[in-house]
Order: structure tokens, then C-alpha cells, then sequence
């Protein structure tokens, strides 16, 4: 079956033309899946293909409406060198000094193709195309990392927890020197999946460039089957929720609501949820359904996220419906440079529509959408279809959200001496010795109720964010940002 529209004809007719030692049965049945690729890459929609493969045969591919791929005016048909290729073909099944496989031959030349395009369209080989359905499924066998390219290296971009990967010390950010002895550098992504998948137990070989290192980390993984478990959440001393939400794949909304749920009948004898910690650092992104789903827990209207095609072109709009919407408690969305693609639609939606502020470091920046196309074989194309607009218009890609406060992640020792200067600077009330206003002693009590002076208050023994969050300071000036929101909420609300 054809994915685009369910129907697919493959017929060939003899011709006079010459032929290299005569066009091979398998080239004929393969010319299909050459086709039917060129055919999904021009267009979703397309039409009536006529093509002369060594002028031995001419196919005919049919993928829904009856229309031409002829010329158009100013360009020329996709379709016309198709011969030099079919031609070429012959020659190397005809006399390269070894027998061809027949299958490596035609991927391989897909593969070719798409990898002309962008860094996120590629071709998936029916075994590749299964392990992709493995892992947004959640469950699958490696070494645990979820990598991709930047600048020609093979990056680490998130490591799942409690896999190979995160038990070696592999961390979002590192370089894939080379993977089984194969060098890393320039390898598309998906000989980078095959190298690593493998039975369980066996190992793979892997080199790493980590920045402030002087040589390359070497270390041997256990490939395993890798559980993802695509939320984890807890109730804080405040009853504020921490929810982290570490990838969105197809169980991601049921986990958050499920996790949402708890926290409500949890706190619900002490004074219910006070706010909401979204941290979404170090998510590689996944399904766009998912993180449309999530957004519209937090959202009553309005566009969560929009995509468009070539030229502009409005594609899909996705919005927001007040059914099903959760109390507004006050958020924090917590992002780093590892935040990418589906992750960043959540926080683009939630900041654009004031409903969260957004704390960290610049996103990653995978602003584009991809489309998974079955090939009759059982193999697939992904390719990139669409960019992606947050609600205010503006596209994620190359440039990801820039977070309202900024804030870098730093080693505990840093981190401390920074909180304790932005405790002593804090205002003119923190210097020694400073002058009392007239009024502050008759004030005390409204002043220890404010944002400020709550940490201030909290600075006079151990901070409950640093307690909380001892060794992330990013998540510690998180969780303070929250709570002055949350103080600040309380303040305006009558008792």
C-alpha cells in the first residue's frame, strides 16, 4: 500500500529502445520505491508519473489525483534524468566485479537523495523506520542517548536516565569522536542509530569530545534494553509541583495528567497546588501532538502553535479549549540549551500567552516540522514539511526561545557564593547599620509577606529553594522565581 493516498501501480512495458545486457527483473520491481520517493518529495499530492528507465521500459506510478509531473514553465521535470540514473544502475548490476544487493543498491540511493535536503529528512530502511516507532513508543534497545548534528559532529543532545549512556557519564553536549571504531564526523545520523542499536549485552565502542577536556573520553557501553518513563513528578515543601517532562512520546499527556491529578489529591486537605515547576531541560523534543496536548492542559484559548509549508503557505493552526483547562497556578517553565523541538512549542505557547515565564538558557532552536511517510516495503521517509510558529508569530528555528530570566547552569561552589551576593544586594534594607524608614516598623508584618522580603527572611538560615535543590542552581533560582509569583498571587487574593 502506498502511505500517500492507499493506492500504488507499478506497470512496465517492453520497449525497442537498447537495453545493458537487458533491464534486470529486480530493477523493474524496484524502479517503484525510486519513484514513489521522488514523487512524495515533490509533492504530497501527486500524479501520473512517466519516466524511461535505460530505455528498456517505462513505468507508470499512480499516487492519487490524475496529474502530470511534466515541466513547468521556467523548470525543468524532476523526473527527466531519471534514465541517467536507471542507466547507471544497469551498468553496476551488469558488471561491478562483485554481486550488488539488490536492496543496498536502491536505499542507498534514496538515502543519497534525501540527505540533499536538510539535517532532519532522511530515509529510514524497514528496520530503522521500527526502532523510530520503538522510541516514541518509549521502549527500545541501545545505549540511551538521543543525539543529533551540529557543525558536521554527531552531539549528544539528551541522555535518558538510568541507561548505559547516563551511568558512563555521557552528558548532553558531548561529541561522538567515533562509534565502534568508525569515525563520527560527518556520519548522518541514521548509520549513528544502527552502530549503536544491538541485542542486549553486547557492547559498543565510543570516543567523546567534551568541551573543557583536554583529551577524548573513551568508554565502553552495554547496549540494554532503555525504559523511558517520559514524566517524573513530586509535591515540594510548598506544594509546589515539580513536573519534568523528559521527552513527548505517545504516553506523555496521559503521564502528566495522571501526575497533575496526584498532586491535587495530595494537597487538597493542606490547602491545594500553590504552583507549577515545568522543567522540560534536556528534552529532545518528539511527537507535535503530544506537546499540543500538553500546552492545552495549561491553556482555555488561543493558538498554541502553527505550522507552514513552502512558501509561507498556512498549513495546520492548533488552539486551545477550555474543557478539560487546569486551575491557573502560577508557572515556571525551566529550559536550557538542550530544550528542543516539541519542548520549545510548549514554552513558546505558554510565554507568548502570559501564562508562564520562562527561566533558564536559550533553546536549542529545531523550529521545523517533520512528516513520516510509509513506503510500500515497510520503510520511510521523514521529511522535514513545515516550520513552526509560536502564537505571536515568530519561528523557533535556528533561534529557539530566549528565556525571560536568564540563568546559567554553575557548579554548587559558584552557585552559593552568587545567591549569597544577590542576597546582600538585595536592596538598601540589607546594608548594615542602613536608616528605618518612618513608617517600617509599623509595616513589619506587610513587608515579611512580599516576594522580597520572604527571601530575606529565608536568607537568615538555609533558603528552602536550596535545601530543595542543592546541587542545580538553575532549578533553584527557579523555584524562587515561582515562589515570589506565587506570594505575590496570595497578596492579591482575599483571605
Amino acid at each position: 500500500m502506498c502511505a500517500a493516498t492507499r493506492q500504488c501501480r507499478l506497470e512496465s512495458y517492453p520497449t525497442r529502445s537498447p537495453r545493458v545486457n537487458g533491464t534486470p527483473r529486480w530493477l523493474r520491481r524496484r524502479a517503484g520505491g525510486i519513484l514513489a520517493a521522488m514523487s512524495l518529495l515533490r509533492t504530497r499530492g501527486a500524479a501520473l508519473i512517466l519516466a524511461t528507465f535505460a530505455g528498456a521500459f517505462v513505468a507508470t506510478l499512480t499516487l492519487g489525483a490524475v496529474e502530470r509531473a511534466f515541466a513547468t514553465e521556467g523548470r525543468a521535470s524532476p523526473y527527466a534524468n531519471l534514465a541517467i540514473f536507471a542507466r547507471a544502475l544497469s551498468h553496476i548490476e551488469a558488471v561491478h566485479v562483485e554481486q550488488p544487493d539488490q536492496d543496498e543498491l536502491i536505499y542507498g540511493a534514496i538515502r543519497g537523495m534525501v540527505e540533499t535536503l536538510d539535517p532532519h529528512s532522511t530515509f529510514m530502511d524497514p528496520e530503522e523506520y521500527r526502532i523510530l516507532t520503538s522510541d516514541t513508543q518509549g521502549r527500545f534497545g541501545g545505549v540511551g542517548v538521543e543525539i543529533d548534528v551540529r557543525d558536521g559532529w554527531l552531539t549528544v543532545h539528551g541522555v535518558f536516565s538510568g541507561g548505559p549512556a547516563d551511568r558512563a557519564g555521557i552528558q548532553p553536549g558531548d561529541r561522538f569522536l567515533t562509534l565502534d571504531g568508525r569515525r563520527a564526523r560527518d556520519m548522518p545520523i541514521s548509520d549513528a542509530v544502527r552502530l549503536m542499536r544491538g541485542e542486549p549485552g553486547t557492547e559498543v565502542q565510543v570516543s567523546i569530545r567534551r568541551e573543557g577536556e583536554d583529551e577524548a573520553l573513551r568508554m565502553t557501553l552495554t547496549r540494554e534494553i532503555v525504559r523511558i518513563e517520559a514524566v517524573e513528578a513530586r509535591i515540594l515543601p510548598d506544594r509546589i509541583v515539580h513536573l519534568r517532562i523528559k521527552s513527548f512520546q505517545s504516553t506523555t499527556t496521559d503521564e502528566v495528567r495522571r501526575a497533575l491529578d496526584a498532586a491535587v489529591e495530595r494537597t487538597a486537605s493542606s490547602g491545594g497546588v500553590r504552583g507549577v515547576l515545568l522543567d522540560m531541560r534536556r528534552n529532545p523534543g518528539g511527537l507535535l501532538d503530544e506537546a499540543v496536548r500538553v500546552s492545552d492542559e495549561f491553556l482555555e484559548s488561543g493558538v498554541i502553535v502553527s505550522t507552514r509549508g513552502r512558501g509561507g503557505q498556512l498549513l495546520s493552526e492548533a488552539r486551545a479549549h477550555r474543557t478539560g483547562t487546569r486551575p491557573r497556578w502560577p508557572m515556571v517553565v525551566l529550559v536550557d540549551n538542550f530544550t528542543a523541538s516539541a519542548a520549545e512549542i510548549v514554552a513558546g505557547a505558554l510565554r507568548d500567552h502570559g501564562r508562564a515565564i520562562v527561566v533558564g538558557s536559550d533553546t536549542w532552536g529545531k523550529g521545523s516540522v517533520q512528516n513520516i511517510i510509509e513506503l510500500p516495503d515497510g520503510s520511510a521517509l521523514k521529511l522535514t514539511v513545515a516550520r513552526y510558529y509560536t502564537p505571536s508569530g515568530r519561528s523557533i528555528q535556528a533561534h529557539g526561545i530566549e528565556p525571560d530570566v536568564e540563568v546559567e547552569q554553575l557548579d554548587e561552589a559558584t552557585s552559593r557564593e552568587l545567591v549569597q551576593r544577590a542576597i546582600e544586594r538585595f536592596s538598601e534594607a540589607s546594608l548594615e547599620r542602613h536608616l528605618e524608614s518612618d513608617t517600617e516598623a509599623e509595616e513589619g508584618e506587610v513587608q515579611e509577606l512580599t516576594p522580597r522580603s520572604e527571601v530575606r527572611r529565608e536568607a537568615g538560615g538555609e533558603p528552602e529553594s536550596e535545601r530543595i535543590f542543592a546541587d542545580d542552581f538553575q532549578a533553584r533560582i527557579a523555584h524562587q522565581v515561582l515562589r515570589g509569583l506565587v506570594l505575590q498571587r496570595e497578596l492579591r487574593t482575599p483571605r
